[in-house]
């Protein structure tokens, strides 16, 4: 099981997009039009598969079949998977270990996103499924929404807007004397991946000094990029602007949280493009709330869409947008390209472009196909 069969038939592979791509993204390249009734409900219409999923078939169509799955339970899921080569996902059904365990022919998982944490990565690894993802699509996107919410955040963009529909237009200078200017002040990056390299390379022109704490990242690789390197306590004490930018996984979650906000400056802003768990969101409310921090500007959430009662939603020092940090005209169209084609290689036998587990590649059937780096000379 879970080794590419060398055959001409086309393999299986089980679709299931998020609901905001099946809201916006499922239409037809013909006419524009979205497979939807008056109703907004999305209509089935069995013979059309390719046509909605026309993205992803620019790589896959020669190599597979795609079959679409609506399911609410992992027994549904898999009635339909279980046999399937491939599966295809993005904030979706999440497909945790038990899912993973009944994919009885499964070769890959492709998830149409820079974060994989909608996968059970480690079972899937250990049952030699290779998981893939989206790393660099829609990195340029995510920084500018990053640099928005900062310059946001720093000019108390939600205060001053009510204060000029409330009626409070000379409240507005006084409260920003109290603000220092960006230029001289400190952004402190946590992690170095590719997102919060762009939001560097923006910040700098602001006359920002730039900090960054990511253990997985050279020295090097900061400093060539004009970041300061520094550990994750100076980070905490010497950030005017903090920006969040790690994955999700065990060693991230809740890594902001009462001992971290305690050790950071009274004035500064938290800003959170990323993933909001990596944030102890209780623990933000009340750094928030006793003053403990300045503001927040925030396009993730612990809970999305947040309840209606969230203590978020009612504070004038905090500015939120709703998981769109990524959205442009471009990004799902070339998600889910990217994501077909990483598919793609590996139901024909190849290393995908990008495995967020690498270390299932060794032992499966799959052939490297990319050069081996020879940016180092030898070491020993």
């Amino acid at each position: 099981m879970n080794q590419p069969v060398n055959q001409p038939a086309r393999q299986k592979v089980v679709v299931q997009l998020p609901g905001i791509a099946k809201a916006s993204d499922i239409r037809s390249p013909e006419d524009g039009r979205s497979d939807r009734d008056p109703r907004g409900a999305r209509t089935r219409h069995e013979g059309a598969v390719d046509t909605r999923y026309s993205f992803e078939q620019e790589a896959l169509l020669s190599v597979a079949e795609l079959v679409e799955v609506a399911a609410t339970s992992e027994e549904e899921f898999l009635a339909e998977a279980s046999d399937a080569q491939a599966i295809i996902t993005s904030w979706g059904f999440r497909i945790s270990r038990s899912v993973i365990a009944g994919l009885d022919e499964c070769i890959v998982i492709g998830v149409g996103s820079v974060g994989v944490d909608m996968v059970d990565v480690e079972a899937a690894t250990e049952t030699g499924i290779v998981v893939t993802n989206v790393p660099d699509v829609f990195i340029e996107e995510v920084a500018d929404h990053t640099m928005a919410l900062l310059l946001a955040g720093a000019r108390r963009m939600r205060e001053m807007d009510s204060m000029v529909r409330g009626g409070d237009w000379f409240k507005g200078r006084p409260l920003l004397n109290e603000v220092p200017r960006l230029w001289g002040q400190t952004l402190g990056l946590v992690s170095f991946g590719n997102v919060a390299r762009a939001v560097a390379r923006r910040a700098r022109p602001f006359g920002m000094h730039v900090v960054a704490h990511d253990p997985y990242v050279s020295e090097l690789k900061m400093t060539g990029e004009g970041v300061e390197p520094v550990s994750f306590g100076e980070l905490l004490e010497r950030s005017d602007y903090l920006s969040m930018h790690p994955p999700l996984n065990r060693e991230t979650r809740h890594m902001l949280s009462d001992p971290q906000f305690a050790a950071m400056k009274k004035t500064a802003v938290l800003i959170n493009a990323g993933r909001g768990p990596t944030v102890d969101e209780a623990a933000l409310i009340e750094a928030l709330d006793t003053g403990q921090i300045a503001a927040a500007a925030l396009d993730v959430l612990e809970r999305e869409p947040p309840a209606a009662d969230n203590p978020l939603l009612a504070m004038d020092n905090v500015i939120l947008t709703p998981h769109v940090a990524s959205a442009t005209t471009r990004m799902r169209p070339e998600t889910r390209r990217r994501v077909g084609r990483e598919v793609a290689l590996a139901l024909s036998g190849r290393w995908p472009m990008s495995c967020v587990n690498p270390t299932v590649l060794p032992r499966v059937e799959l052939e490297r196909w990319q050069p081996v780096p020879m940016e180092r000379g030898p070491n020993r």
